[in-house]
């Protein structure tokens, strides 16, 4: 097999591999009220390890998180959320990496 075609099929393995460990968390949040505030998490939550993706929606004061599997822990994400200032109403594991909710 030529080198280059081993480097794309073991990158492919890799981002599948890296893929099928993600989960995906939701958390609804009481006390967001502007852009600051969503700019507050984006940092704090963007600063954890684990944690590959942040989505902060003012709108529906929710925050949706993509993690390497069970890390950080649901009570790790809601001390975060409450360091930040807020306060964490519902979290919800939406796919936990096995296509499962």
């Amino acid at each position: 097999m030529k080198p280059k075609s081993m480097l794309a099929m073991i990158l492919f393995f890799m981002v599948i591999t890296s893929t099928a460990n993600a989960r995906t968390v939701e958390i609804d949040v009481y006390g967001m009220t502007c852009a600051f505030c969503v700019d507050s998490l984006e940092r704090n939550f963007g600063q954890m390890r684990h944690i590959s993706k942040v989505e902060v929606s003012l709108k529906n004061k929710k925050i949706r998180l993509e993690t390497d599997s069970a890390l950080p822990t649901i009570e790790t994400i809601k001390q975060t959320v409450l360091e930040a200032g807020f306060t964490p109403i519902n979290v919800e594991v939406i796919s936990d990496g096995d296509g499962k909710k």
